[in-house]
């Protein structure tokens, strides 16, 4: 009896990773190896099946490949985000600035080329997964910045800017989340980009830059007169107190 609550609570504290990509080579061989380190994990192999998959496994992170039968990765990325908060990895066999921005301005969290090395794809499933982890357990409950004009509800992962609800990215959440604590401080690209992803910086990455900018447009701050992020030349980004 008592092993059997033990093998029930140590499944409840494992992650659920839904794996969308209709590679049934690649899918077999990642699934294989999350399972062996310690993930559950769900494959769907049609884009078309992937919204009612999405709906009733309710996974804590989200494989999505770009190319798919049925409906596209960009597709389904857009429509999931508002209603989807985990952490969605885009994957794609094209090496192509353009799929990378779209992907990340549509709501991916992190984007990763084919072909994937099993051990990278898990680096940066833990990455995505420590990152939630760390901001759900911080004991502060509100991050007010921007003469309380922002509102950041830190346990319900929601904001409120000018008292307007803001529907963002949980990776747009996090670094929001981290510029609004420190709310004056300015942070590197580098620092900002090893507190999200906990991975070495590249300086040709503009993940951070892309996601300021998504930040910028959804709170609707004027790059050219901007009340809430500053950019500081050569050394990174602010937010006001």
């Amino acid at each position: 009896m008592v092993n059997q609550k033990r093998k029930i609570s140590e499944l409840q504290d494992v992650h659920s990773i839904l794996i969308i990509d209709d590679d049934i080579d690649l899918t077999d061989l990642i699934s294989q190896f999350l399972v062996q380190n310690g993930y559950q994990v769900t494959v769907v192999n049609d884009g078309g099946d992937a919204l009612a998959r999405i709906n009733s496994e309710q996974p804590d992170l989200i494989i999505l490949d770009l190319m798919l039968p049925g409906v596209d990765g960009l597709t389904i990325c857009k429509q999931i985000r508002p209603s989807f908060a985990g952490p969605i990895i885009m994957l794609t066999a094209l090496v192509d600035d353009i799929d990378e921005v779209t992907g990340l301005e549509v709501g991916a969290d992190d984007y990763l080329c084919k072909p994937i090395k099993p051990r990278v794809l898990l680096a940066h499933i833990r990455a995505q997964l420590r990152r939630q982890s760390h901001i759900a357990t911080q004991q502060q409950t509100h991050i007010i910045a921007c003469n309380g004009a922002l509102d950041i509800d830190l346990p319900n992962r929601r904001v409120k800017y000018q008292a307007k609800d803001i529907e963002l990215s949980s990776a747009e959440f996090d670094l929001l989340v981290i510029l609004a604590g420190a709310a004056g401080e300015i942070f590197s690209r580098e620092l900002l980009h090893k507190k999200i992803f906990k991975l070495d910086y590249d300086p040709m990455d503009r993940s951070i830059d892309l996601r300021v900018s998504r930040l910028r447009k959804k709170l609707g701050d004027d790059p050219k007169q901007p009340k809430l992020f500053t950019t500081v030349r050569n050394k990174g980004y602010l937010i006001a107190t």
